[in-house]
């Protein structure tokens, strides 16, 4: 229980300052940092909005999904997409999972035991955002860490909300077979002991004593989208520690695996945690690349 404790207040941390309090609708959304919340299921689910100085047209949504353990301030302090939208002029949401988990597919917490509908949640959340700021629907995005990477790909599976989709370190733990075509970039650590790059059970364990994550490997995950969207045969190359292997697939879209060797559990270029580090054995992110503005970069070239 004190790692639990101790994991949450690295991972989830509290709701910073800055974060005005509102409703989609009751009120105008402020320019900048504010808390939202949203019905859903029978619940009042919150998320965390981000919206930059002079947006007019309408523009690019993001989501960014924490980890299990974390949340959406959390992940909004940790992965840099504020600074990352006011530079590219978009908007991005920062939900909270019930709990500090998504209900991922066979993963996590109670999320996952309790079968609550993350994907209900996030869409209308996307909804709600686009009743009050001009949103593009063809450049929505969602991208995730560990937990949140497995959440972002349910959703591409199981929605057409998306142009693109995201996850880092994370597995498919869901049905895949109705996807629509969606590009997708993967970012993974070849050293991952949570979420194995190779497939498997990972090291963290559920109260029960079952692996938390069991899934297939990354590659097999890219394989599957890369026949989910019709690509062809992958192209790779390698610079550093860093493989990018790049798909083309119809209509503009692009499958990619990012590896990154000897990198363990983390969004890579993240901010570190030197207390997660120990208590929780958790890598320092690598500095190989930048994740945030790697996945950004490739969501500009992705459109519904």
């Amino acid at each position: 229980m004190w790692l639990l404790a101790a994991l949450t207040v690295v991972l989830g941390g509290c709701l910073g300052g800055g974060h005005a309090l509102g409703t989609p609708g009751s009120q105008p959304i402020p320019v900048g940092q504010s808390t939202q919340a949203v019905e859903s299921g029978g619940a009042s689910r919150t998320f965390h909005l981000y919206r930059p100085q002079g947006l007019a047209d309408p523009v690019p949504l993001v989501l960014m999904l924490h980890g299990g353990f974390g949340s959406g301030a959390q992940a909004e302090r940790s992965y840099h997409w504020d600074t990352e939208a006011d530079n590219g002029h978009f908007l991005v949401a920062y939900p909270d999972g019930l709990n500090r988990a998504w209900s991922a597919g066979t993963c996590c917490g109670e999320p996952q035991r309790d079968n609550v509908d993350d994907v209900g949640f996030v869409t209308a959340m996307v909804a709600a955002i686009e009743q009050e700021i001009p949103v593009d629907r063809a450049r929505v995005y969602v991208t995730g860490m560990s937990n949140g990477a497995m959440m972002a790909l349910r959703l591409g599976c199981q929605t057409d909300t998306f142009a693109a989709i995201a996850p880092v370190a994370g597995t498919l733990l869901t049905g895949c077979s109705q996807a629509r075509p969606t590009s997708v970039l993967q970012i993974h650590g070849t050293a991952d002991d949570r979420v194995p790059y190779n497939g498997g059970s990972g090291k963290a364990f559920a109260a029960n004593g079952n692996p938390r994550v069991d899934g297939p490997s990354v590659e097999s995950v890219n394989a599957t989208w890369r026949s989910i969207d019709a690509c062809g045969p992958p192209n790779s190359t390698t610079a550093g520690s860093v493989t990018t292997q790049t798909a083309g697939c119809p209509d503009g879209r692009t499958v990619e695996l990012i590896s990154v060797a000897g990198a363990g559990h983390q969004w890579p270029g993240g901010e570190p945690s030197p207390l997660a580090e120990k208590v929780a054995g958790i890598p320092a992110p690598s500095t190989a690349i930048d994740a945030t503005d790697t996945i950004w970069q490739f969501f500009t070239q992705s459109h519904r």
